[in-house]
């Protein structure tokens, strides 16, 4: 029988009143997930079972559009068909804190508060609201460069020289003449770019807080700058996800600056070019920046109305607050660690060998403690949009006098459509 909401809240306060930490769950919960991360909680299932032999664990695998509408159906209804454990992109969580303040669990009162320290501060922003802590951290997308080795010592490129945007710039002009392929790509029906390189700069749609639309601050109109330089120096592929990995399959794409998730992407599709892929940090916007941004990631939540609490979030801790859980995953799914203790495991630390024996875990993980903390809120979907039709009409059909205009309109049409104010005005 499903519980409302105020009676599961309740229930579940009683219940974590009366368990002790000593105290061993039992019963059943169900994780609902999507795809590869489903899978990557699914192969954890035996590691846990090992340490609570009494809970049993059933994972749903679903389409991610699938499970966002469920979230918002079931939060709608009260609860209603909510399982025990719930995934979240961080990106679309303040929908739910937002929009259902009570249809989660604070998860402080099951010990959210010991794991602050575990994961670095970008990781919380979007999870937390005041003092309630409505998720834990799981995998983070922080973003470097990748590049073909050989492509660039063709071209005469040392990766370890290029500090500046204005570096890679004149790397891929040289890159471009002497092999004629593009260092980066850009997908015009997504601002994925620009989100990266807005949040280098510590910029993003709106302000930490949530309050202010802030995508004409000087830190996300440079952002759009950059863009502008890259793709006016022709060494940008147009292209979208599918071209690109055609286009690094044939050696036409020399790299892409993405969010670390994309190691999977390139060696699943590009297996013969082993031994010829490198990662580096992203350029910075001037001598001695920021060379580190996020793309992506998700949590894990409890919804209010789950009928074993204690239980979920033992799966929860043993998931993403273990090394055993996380190295589990990135060594099996790529799924890359947002917990920080797994920056020890030697794993990580290994070099590999597709990608020419570097440890690029090591070198790419090194990088979280220095990703700015960005909020997308509940309207990050409006914003969204409203960026990517921006940056296309800026680029492509010089709608605007400069990136200033373009991001000026930008947040006009923002504020517009969500009702935040403009920071500043």
């Amino acid at each position: 029988m499903k519980r409302t909401l105020a009676t599961a809240t309740l229930l579940a306060g009683t219940l974590l009143g009366a368990a002790s930490a000593q105290d061993a769950p039992s019963g059943a919960i169900t994780v609902t997930a999507w795809d590869i991360a489903a899978e990557a909680l699914e192969a954890l299932v035996p590691g846990f079972n090992e340490q609570y032999p009494d809970v049993q664990v059933t994972v749903e695998n679903l389409g991610n559009q699938q499970v966002f509408d469920r979230g918002l159906a079931g939060c709608a209804a009260g609860g209603a068909d909510l399982p025990d454990v719930y995934a979240v992109e961080n990106n679309e969580a303040e929908v739910f804190w937002n929009r259902f303040p009570d249809c989660f669990l604070d998860l402080t009162a099951l010990g959210a508060d010991e794991l602050r320290d575990d994961f670095p501060d970008f990781k919380w922003t979007e999870l937390t609201v005041g003092e309630r802590v409505y998720a834990i951290p799981w995998d983070s997308g922080p973003v470097v460069t990748f590049y073909r080795r050989d492509l660039y010592e063709e071209a005469g490129i040392n990766p370890d020289e290029i500090e500046t945007w204005d570096d890679f710039i004149e790397a891929g002009q040289a890159l471009d003449e002497a092999t004629g392929a593009k260092m980066l790509w850009f997908d015009f029906s997504d601002d994925g770019v620009w989100r990266q390189l807005a949040n280098q700069n510590g910029c993003f749609y709106f302000d930490p807080e949530g309050t202010e639309v802030t995508v004409n601050q000087p830190g996300c109109v440079d952002a759009m700058e950059t863009m502008k330089a890259l793709y006016d120096a022709g060494i940008v592929a147009i292209v979208d996800w599918n071209g690109a990995i055609q286009e690094i399959r044939n050696g036409t794409l020399a790299g892409a600056v993405f969010g670390a998730w994309y190691v999977g992407t390139i060696q699943s599709n590009a297996p013969d070019q082993e031994g010829n892929w490198g990662v580096y940090e992203m350029p910075a916007s001037e001598p001695g920046g920021v060379r580190a941004a996020n793309l992506g990631g998700s949590a894990l939540a409890i919804p209010a109305s789950s009928q074993n609490p204690e239980a979920a979030m033992a799966f929860i801790r043993y998931a993403l607050a273990t090394t055993e859980g996380q190295v589990s995953m990135l060594r099996n799914q790529g799924l890359v660690p947002s917990y920080l203790p797994a920056l020890e495991d030697p794993y990580v630390q290994e070099p590999v060998p597709y990608w020419g024996d570097q440890p690029i875990w090591q070198d790419i993980l090194a990088t979280l403690g220095e990703i700015p903390q960005a909020r997308g809120t509940q309207y990050f979907q409006e914003a969204r949009q409203i960026v990517t039709n921006t940056l296309s009409q800026y680029l492509t059909q010089n709608a605007y006098e400069d990136a200033q205009a373009a991001m000026d309109d930008a947040a006009q049409q923002i504020s517009a459509a969500v009702g935040l104010p403009i920071a500043g005005q």
